[in-house]
């Protein structure tokens, strides 16, 4: 994995701002500490922060084709290299690095636009064709590399700016960063930023599956509009695979998986793996360790907390298959003094106060020398992991109910517990964009209570006169597909990339200059388990990632191969009763009153009744919004106004502003 960046002049005239580029790098060396690569033309300019994990002698990006007519930067690996480069060849192609980045170039020559449907991997790139100054910039299927950009006038001129973190944009000089009430809408309501919209106004993020592509001296600021190039499809409903052979089904689910771990072990480095004691992560390091013929070095978090520790599983597995594992221990000292370099990597409010468990491990991985780790996210997205799952199957029957009975008996229940409630036409609006009621939302839907909870009136006027929902571009064939896979769907939609790939995975894991691979997320996997019928997701109530799991038998012991999930998670009311530090400062009236969004009676309210109230729906809905309440804050902080707390700010400045 590398860090991308880079400034085109969509009239294809003119020079990036002196110094401008360099800076958006500087911003990002976190992402490539071994070296840097620049490409000025007249038009644009690109630049390559690199992690050399493939070609490490000879991999210095920008690259082009063997003409130098077209170049690209890349920020990612492209699994099938070796197969996709003998292919290139047998055409004619010469190829004169032994990087996976060369691809890039040739496969434009042959496809142009098309060479994304040519690609498997992890990726984000910028390709500029000299001849046509046509310039293509697209990002992954799944999302696991991300990209932003966003367009600014400069000196006369429309530029296109874009880079794989935003801090590198704001180091641009072109861009100040300000808050976007619709992005803080986004983590109010979905616990996440799944995109396009994000946190600041005027930035962008590309979406998973999106290009852009645009014609240098003909594209206008009217035409940076991104373009689907694929989407997740399932079935219609009734056309599922049922599979009534269950050997032929596992062996089929076996098949891919394993050869998505085979491929996830290229590389120049050695290569380590992630492991939770849990199904996912224990079956990758046992597939890892049959494809490399040795066990392979594993990375454990272990959360400080009763109830939360799964060190214990973590250590069985790894004896159990030969591993040498390495326990990182982390608790609530760690999350309150880690929080803002938290903040600072994932550069969004994270109400998920698990992920600073994730940065731990990531700086681990790289303190022990390494530069690539296996992963086992994915799969709960895919396969059902999830308790909404579950809590949807047990009271769905309330949403067979006609006239919106079941959404009726949910408001009684919010008003029962004393939550605060939607207008009904909301809810009914999103049922209607959802296709139905979803479990995803009876789970979530708790998260966007706090927008009534603790917005000031005029932000809370605003966000409830826009759907957020409108943002996510769902498919219209998703009113076709069974309501399991919907649940699905809007899962990996919004919680894929918008919270576990980046804020637990790609921002914390780059930011110790760290990559994470996903074999779950392999083209071939995810095809194969959009095809299954739900029963091979949940059997049952209690039996998830049922067709993981019935593999998963052959491999490990069948405790393990069973065991139930544990929502990987730190304490959420490290907050309560905190005197003192950054946190009672971000959150005391005047820096709430002075950042704007949040109602400094309504957070020191509910600052004094947590600690009191007893664990449940109630005390939960209260935590995660105060969590959010608190990240919010010191986001403002750091990224946007400074001046609420004695942290030092951390955006970094650029050249050209004061062009």
């Amino acid at each position: 994995m590398c860090g991308i960046a880079g400034m085109i002049d969509l009239a294809g005239r003119r020079t990036a701002p002196r110094g401008a580029v360099a800076a958006m790098a500087r911003a990002i060396v976190h992402r490539g500490p071994d070296e840097d690569g620049f490409l000025t033309e007249t038009g644009l300019e690109l630049a390559n922060r690199r992690l050399s994990i493939v070609g490490l002698a000879d991999g210095q990006q920008p690259i082009s084709n063997e003409v130098g007519s077209v170049w690209t930067v890349f920020n990612g690996e492209f699994f099938e290299y070796p197969e996709k480069r003998a292919e290139l060849e047998a055409k004619g192609h010469t190829f004169r690095t032994h990087t996976d980045t060369e691809l890039i170039p040739h496969l434009w020559e042959d496809h142009r636009e098309g060479l994304v449907d040519h690609l498997r991997g992890q990726f984000a790139f910028c390709v500029w064709d000299k001849r046509t100054n046509e310039v293509v910039i697209a990002r992954d299927r799944p999302g696991i590399c991300p990209l932003f950009y966003t367009v600014r006038k400069h000196d006369g001129t429309d530029w296109l700016l874009f880079a794989s973190e935003m801090k590198a944009l704001f180091a641009s000089g072109l861009v100040e960063p300000k808050a976007d009430p619709r992005g803080l809408n986004h983590v109010f309501t979905f616990f996440a930023m799944p995109g396009p919209v994000t946190v600041f106004d005027g930035v962008t993020m590309l979406r998973p599956g999106h290009l852009l592509h645009l014609k240098l001296g003909r594209s206008t600021a009217a035409d940076v509009q991104q373009r689907a190039y694929y989407r997740v499809e399932y079935p219609d409903r009734g056309q599922e695979d049922y599979g009534s052979d269950e050997r032929r089904v596992v062996d089929g689910f076996e098949k891919v998986l394993f050869g998505a771990v085979q491929k996830r072990l290229r590389a120049d480095v050695p290569v380590v793996s992630y492991l939770s004691g849990g199904v996912d992560s224990s079956l990758v390091v046992a597939m890892a360790n049959k494809a490399l013929g040795r066990a392979i070095p594993t990375f454990t978090i272990s959360v400080q907390g009763e109830g939360m520790n799964e060190e214990s599983e973590a250590l069985r597995v790894a004896r159990h298959l030969g591993c040498q594992p390495v326990i990182v221990k982390t608790g609530r000292d760690e999350l309150r003094t880690g929080y803002p370099e938290l903040i600072t990597a994932a550069e969004i409010p994270v109400v998920d106060t698990s992920c600073l468990g994730l940065l731990e491990l990531a700086r681990s991985v790289h303190q022990n020398g390494y530069k690539v780790a296996l992963t086992g996210e994915g799969a709960d997205e895919w396969l059902a992991g999830y308790s909404w799952f579950k809590i949807n199957k047990l009271v769905g029957f309330l949403d067979r109910l006609p006239g919106h009975v079941g959404g009726r008996l949910r408001s009684l229940f919010l008003r029962a517990t004393g939550q605060p409630r939607f207008p009904f036409a909301n809810y009914r609006h999103t049922q209607a964009l959802l296709g139905g009621p979803n479990g995803w939302m009876d789970l979530y839907g708790m998260m966007s209570l706090n927008k009534l909870r603790f917005f000031t009136p005029d932000l809370r006027e605003q966000v409830l006169a826009q759907s957020p929902w409108d943002d996510l571009g769902l498919p219209a064939e998703l009113h076709r597909w069974h309501p399991f896979n919907r649940q699905m769907y809007l899962g990996a939609r919004i919680m894929l990339p918008g919270h576990l790939l980046a804020s637990k995975g790609d921002r914390v894991a780059m930011h110790s200059s760290v990559e994470t691979r996903y074999a779950f997320l392999d083209e071939d996997v995810t095809a194969y388990m959009a095809t299954l019928h739900p029963r091979w997701k949940l059997r049952g109530l209690l039996k998830d990632k049922f067709v993981e799991r019935k593999v998963a038998e052959r491999w490990l012991p069948a405790d393990v191969a069973w065991r139930r999930k544990k929502m990987f998670r730190a304490p959420l009311d490290a907050w309560v009763g905190v005197t003192g530090g950054w946190i009672d400062q971000v959150l005391s009236p005047e820096s709430v009153r002075k950042a704007g969004y949040f109602d400094p009676e309504a957070v020191a309210a509910a600052r004094a009744k947590l600690p009191n109230m007893r664990r449940g729906v109630g005390r939960t809905g209260l935590e995660m919004g105060l969590t959010a309440v608190t990240a919010t804050q010191l986001w403002h902080h750091l990224y946007v106004g400074g001046g609420l707390c004695e942290l030092p700010t951390r955006v970094p400045g650029g050249p050209a502003a004061a062009a």
